[in-house]
């Protein structure tokens, strides 16, 4: 059964977190990539960046619902999420819109196992690592390449 290590991109597109969002765009068209691994200064994988987190930068805010008891302000939906949101919205850096702790997969990881992640946990884009090393990346494609 093909592994992780037959199917994997071995060169991979990273950003860092101080990466500008601008240079985050051009990369996902220069490349026709759909995720990319965020490195932190010590080159160690710490989250992933996806088209889906730029464009879900664009969409509109919802505002949680909120009511007055008294003197306090009670907020129906949850106050962190919404200043997450915030922060996504007005972000100009990879580290404002990036998704951390990534799942990833071993380069031994069969093919049956890469698909089913991808479909259970609902990830596009999976790096490779070899021990804490990042030596490739598995995107949707490579993945039905390596099925056919």
């Amino acid at each position: 059964m093909q592994t992780a290590k037959d199917i994997m991109c071995k060169t991979v597109i990273t950003v860092e977190e101080n990466t500008p969002i601008s240079e985050l765009s051009d990369l996902f068209i220069e490349y026709n990539i759909n995720g990319i691994p965020v490195l932190n200064d010590d080159k160690k994988v710490i989250g992933i960046v996806t088209q889906g987190n730029l464009i879900e930068q664009n969409k509109n805010l919802h505002i949680p619902t909120v009511i007055t008891l008294f003197d306090a302000v009670l907020f129906l939906d949850s106050e962190k999420k919404f200043e997450s949101d915030v922060k996504k919205l007005t972000g100009n850096k990879v580290s404002d819109i990036y998704t951390p702790d990534p799942i990833t997969v071993n380069v031994d990881t069969e093919i049956n196992e890469i698909a089913t992640i991808m479909a259970e946990k609902d990830v596009h884009t999976l790096p490779v690592m070899d021990g804490d090393k990042l030596v490739g990346v598995i995107g949707k494609l490579d993945l039905i390449r390596g099925m056919a």
